[in-house]
């Protein structure tokens, strides 16, 4: 029912702000950025391999972006795709019915690590972030707010496709999932209609059920549009090659993507938008 529905949004907002992810969590640490961003790609294509679920994916690099933050001073560059494999270990045993199998991950690895180094690190990372992992994901709120604004699976499509490629944006990290879920969204409703502008794409509903104004998104809008702008240049294209099949509507390979709109917001010209 609608009471309960309200009362489990506002609490996973709760639960977001005490679960967060501080900006520059890796200043100081072995590992840096696009270190992490190479990390996301691979787990991406990883995660497809094994048929994870969606909130696997997200849950993973929750539980990497955590423990880098906790630990990251301690884990040298060699034990990152180590930190990485067991994360996805983790996240797919809360998650999905069938887990693959710790040598799975091995195997996946080319044998680069023993299951006894994946259950070691396991048991560090579960006792870091205190075995809570249960921070809401950006797919909870997409759903949420896919629904409130009666949007089609096109542009929800879309919406799930911006979110993934931010995953590998590091100075994006410490966003909380909702304004991220709510960006995309936006996003997404101003590139496939036609006659939107940026002062009509977020009716009054969507504001309602997402707790977020236009204007408050628009900064995280500009920069989805800017990694837009930049990844064909990117050598990391595990979330476009996810995206350019039929499953997703081909969504990666859609004009609207690489349109004026999108240059625009990138140069942060909203002024005739």
């Amino acid at each position: 029912p609608l009471q309960y529905a309200l009362c489990i949004y506002a609490y996973l907002r709760e639960v977001e702000d005490g679960l967060s992810i501080r900006k520059d969590f890796l200043s100081g640490c072995f590992v840096n950025g696009k270190m992490r961003a190479v990390l996301i790609d691979w787990l991406i294509e990883v995660h497809s391999q094994f048929k994870l679920l969606q909130e696997t994916l997200y849950m993973t690099i929750y539980i990497i972006d955590k423990f880098l933050q906790v630990e990251g001073f301690t884990i040298r560059r060699n034990k990152l795709q180590l930190v990485g494999v067991s994360a996805m270990f983790i996240a797919s045993k809360v998650q999905d019915m069938y887990a693959p199998e710790i040598n799975d991950f091995v195997y996946i690895t080319d044998n680069s690590y023993t299951s006894a180094d994946i259950s070691q690190i396991e048991l560090r990372m579960l006792s870091s972030l205190g075995f809570n992992f249960s921070r809401p994901l950006p797919l909870h709120f997409l759903r949420r707010n896919s629904k409130a604004g009666d949007v089609d699976v096109l542009q929800h499509t879309v919406a799930k496709y911006l979110i993934e490629i931010s995953l590998l944006e590091y100075d994006m990290a410490h966003l909380p999932p909702s304004l991220l879920a709510a960006a995309a969204l936006f996003l997404s409703l101003r590139l496939l209609e036609p006659e939107a502008t940026l002062a009509n794409t977020w009716s009054a509903t969507l504001q309602h059920y997402s707790s977020y104004s236009a204007m408050d998104m628009l900064p995280v809008v500009c920069k989805l549009a800017q990694v837009l702008t930049r990844r064909d240049e990117s050598k990391l294209q595990a979330v476009h090659t996810k995206y350019m099949n039929k499953k997703f509507m081909k969504v990666a390979g859609m004009a609207d993507l690489q349109g004026e709109v999108v240059q625009k917001l990138a140069k942060k010209q909203i002024a005739s938008l």
